[in-house]
């Protein structure tokens, strides 16, 4: 049922020119042009103390607080630093407790001046950095959190690790290639080492686990960084995760409610329209996200999609749905944490829906944080003028604020202290970053074919063995690597665009050779969904594939493999899922075997290799000495 005035959430001002909304919305356009003082709260019947008197640490006299073990806890049962804080907020600073802001580390003081005065003026929540350096980023959030009245909770992106967005760090695989790994007990290792380095980068909060079911091969931002298709694997693989974040004291936010695995648009660019009924939802996309929320997921992150069985208001991203964010996620679900919105900035929201207009609709429709935002001062105006119009109370904004407070107690912002500049880059690069990331590789390389058992390499006295790597312009680490284990003639590299005169003499080079060991690399180190492969080069690829005299690697997305027809009568093929330093390395010890082959396809890839597939031994291939 709709009620008289209008739903807020159910109704977009684009249908009706007449409808509430719409004279919402004016109202605000009319304070923007007319009233630029209007930024600042309204005061009226409001008790807080003065700026003046606030801006300081928040370090209450009461007993000390014993955190609670998980953020469910802490929400539930907040500390006496919760209220303390809370008091000294307007009306306006609860709203903006809500917000995260961006921040890179790299754009200069131009750039960062900005970053400060939203800092100040508005008394945001928190950060969420991007791309940058470990010690400009530290250096830049010492001086915002000393800026800020209340501590910022900061966050992250890094699905990978640090090193996703930070350079001098490091990086781990992209969940696709931990999604072939039998060991989940390494990935919460990796999740327990992910959580160091944010601690030791003044960081609370990180976007991940991806908790999407990759079923759809086309899907163009999901896909290698999804665990796979199985729910099963992909909840077990997401806890693991989870729990290697939050028992070491990080948040974990589960993401793309409701699930953002089965579509063929790209979010970041449009919004996608999802079909499925919600039997369909609970039986297959909504099961990593229960599952998660049973065993305490502090956050969950809403995806801008329009969900049409559950949602029928035209244009309506699942971010700004009542019916998902509110009865689905936090009545249905019973899901307790913090929901954060996906970002703001993007198209699939702000496609169908204005600066400010979206921020105050996601916040009706119940999501807790808003992330990345195209303007503040436009989002806390609209939210006031929400509140004004009784779409969404007062009372509501500051349970939020207290759930956001709450939240930045248990991760022991109550007790702030800057990050420490000396030894940052060392402690950032440890010895057991390296030995797990190497440990990852090995346990993912997913032998696919090994006809006849040519693997291990047994190389004969006149044998010539040559290396080859597409999309190299100087022998890659994989070609370094084998060189250790064999005795190589040459070593050879190729564009992915390489034409037909290219071709023609490689192939001439390669006649003389018994053997050659093959790499294919996409445009980057991290996987692609193209590898953008000239035809000259694809049917290279597919030559030496039907030859008998060619070991095949691929240092990319499995579904990749379908750009080379006939790749599937290779003698020998590895799937290696990205061209990471370790798994270079891993894949080149598993073709002379110094490691067995233990990975298993997580997402089918065509009728020759479903889910599943892997050719593993329980112990190496061949009995070798190091």
């Amino acid at each position: 049922m709709r009620s008289n005035k209008g739903d807020f959430t159910t109704r977009t001002m684009h249908v009706n020119p007449l409808h509430p909304i719409t004279y919402l919305y004016l109202g605000l356009l009319c304070c923007l042009l007319l009233l630029p003082s209007c930024e600042s709260t309204d005061t009226k019947g409001a008790s807080y103390a003065s700026n003046e008197e606030v801006h300081r640490e928040f370090f209450p006299e009461e007993a000390p607080y014993t955190r609670p073990n998980s953020l469910i806890e802490a929400i539930e049962r907040p500390s006496p630093w919760v209220d303390s804080v809370f008091n000294t907020l307007s009306p306006a600073e609860r709203i903006a407790q809500l917000i995260i802001i961006e921040a890179f580390s790299n754009k200069g003081p131009k750039y960062e001046a900005d970053v400060m005065n939203l800092v100040k003026r508005y008394k945001v929540g928190g950060v969420i950095y991007f791309q940058g350096g470990p010690v400009r980023q530290a250096v830049l959030n010492n001086r915002l959190q000393a800026a800020s009245k209340v501590p910022l909770l900061i966050s992250m992106d890094a699905e990978t690790g640090v090193g996703m967005r930070l350079d001098s760090t490091v990086q781990y695989p992209f969940q696709m290639m931990m999604g072939a790994i039998e060991d989940n007990g390494l990935i919460y290792r990796m999740g327990a080492e992910v959580a160091e380095e944010f601690k030791r980068l003044g960081m609370h909060v990180n976007f991940a686990p991806v908790a999407d079911i990759n079923n759809n091969p086309q899907n163009p931002i999901i896909s290698y960084r999804a665990f796979g298709e199985d729910k099963l694997d992909v909840t077990a693989k997401s806890l693991a995760y989870m729990r290697g974040m939050q028992e070491n004291g990080i948040i974990a936010v589960a993401k793309h409610f409701p699930g953002h695995g089965d579509t063929d648009v790209d979010s970041h660019y449009d919004l996608p329209i999802i079909p499925h009924d919600r039997a369909r939802l609970d039986s297959l996309e909504l099961y990593p996200f229960r599952e998660l929320i049973k065993h305490g997921i502090g956050g969950i992150m809403v995806a801008h999609m329009h969900m049409q069985q559950l949602d029928t208001t035209l244009n309506l991203p699942s971010t700004l749905s009542k019916p998902i964010v509110t009865n689905l996620l936090k009545n249905q679900l019973e899901f307790k944490g913090l929901v954060f919105t996906d970002a703001m900035v993007m198209k699939g929201v702000t496609k169908f829906f204005p600066p400010g207009e979206a921020e105050a609709r996601a916040l009706i429709a119940g999501n807790d944080v808003l992330e990345r935002l195209n303007s503040v001062p436009k989002a806390i105006q609209a939210i006031q003028h929400a509140i004004a119009e009784g779409y969404i109370t007062q009372e509501e904004i500051d349970r939020r604020c207290k759930k956001m407070l709450a939240a930045k107690a248990w991760v022991g912002l109550d007790r702030y202290k800057p990050i420490e500049l000396e030894n940052l880059y060392e402690d950032l690069n440890p010895g057991i970053a390296d030995s797990t990331n190497h440990a990852l590789a090995e346990a993912a390389m997913t032998l696919l074919n090994n006809r006849k058992n040519f693997l291990p390499i047994r190389q004969k006295k006149r044998q010539r063995i040559a290396t080859l790597s597409f999309g190299a312009v100087r022998p890659s680490i994989f070609q370094r690597e084998v060189n250790k284990y064999g005795r190589i003639g040459d070593d050879f590299v190729i564009s992915r665009k390489a034409n037909a005169k290219e071709i023609k003499q490689l192939r001439q080079k390669l006649k003389g050779y018994d053997l050659v060991l093959v790499g294919l690399y996409g445009p980057s180190v991290a996987p692609s969904n193209r590898l953008g492969y000239s035809k000259e080069a694809t049917q290279f690829v597919t030559e030496l594939a039907r030859s008998n005299r060619s070991v095949i690697t691929l240092f990319d997305n499995p579904y990749t493999l379908n750009q080379f027809p006939d790749i599937h009568k290779s003698r020998v093929l590895i799937l290696a899922y990205q061209a990471h330093k370790h798994a270079q390395v891993a894949a080149a010890k598993l073709l002379f075997g110094k490691i067995p082959a233990r990975g298993k396809l997580p997402v089918t890839v065509n009728r020759h290799y479903q889910y599943g597939h892997g050719i593993s031994k329980d112990k190496p291939l061949l009995a070798v000495k190091p």
